[in-house]
């Protein structure tokens, strides 16, 4: 699979560089200071470009297995094994902004996965979701 580029607005660069760099663990790229940075998010760059005057992200809800999720958001599909080390990071951190807690959601069905999603500190939404199997990906 090819990686993916994704750039999305951030309030304060220094408190999302902390976020995904401490918090998350993601690797730095490149950076013009006081801009915009990149960052390696498991594989796919990921561009945070300041913009001190954007609007808290409105998220409207959608419901996936009943859970309410934050819509729009963004995330990776990992394997049980790194979802299951990013949970406990995630965990231990007092500062995480949960919208949904790790859970295992679809339970015996094509799709069964485990998920979890967060805030960065400017409010995006993040979902990391894992699969035993990657060919459960796309299960119908």
């Amino acid at each position: 699979m090819r990686p993916f580029h994704l750039a999305f607005p951030v309030r304060n660069l220094d408190a999302a560089k902390v976020f995904y760099f401490e918090v998350l663990g993601c690797k730095p790229g490149r950076e013009i200071a006081g801009h915009w940075f990149d960052f390696d998010l498991f594989g796919h760059q990921m561009s945070a470009h300041l913009q001190t005057d954007a609007p808290q992200p409105h998220q409207m809800l959608g419901e996936v297995a009943g859970d309410c999720v934050p819509i729009p958001h963004f995330g990776v599909v990992l394997d049980i094994e790194t979802f299951d080390k990013l949970a406990d990071r995630l965990a231990r951190n007092p500062d995480t902004d949960w919208i949904l807690r790790p859970k295992k959601r679809m339970r015996g069905e094509p799709g069964e996965q485990v998920t979890m999603f967060v805030r960065d500190p400017s409010g995006n939404a993040l979902e990391f979701k894992g699969f035993a199997e990657q060919a459960s990906l796309f299960a119908m």
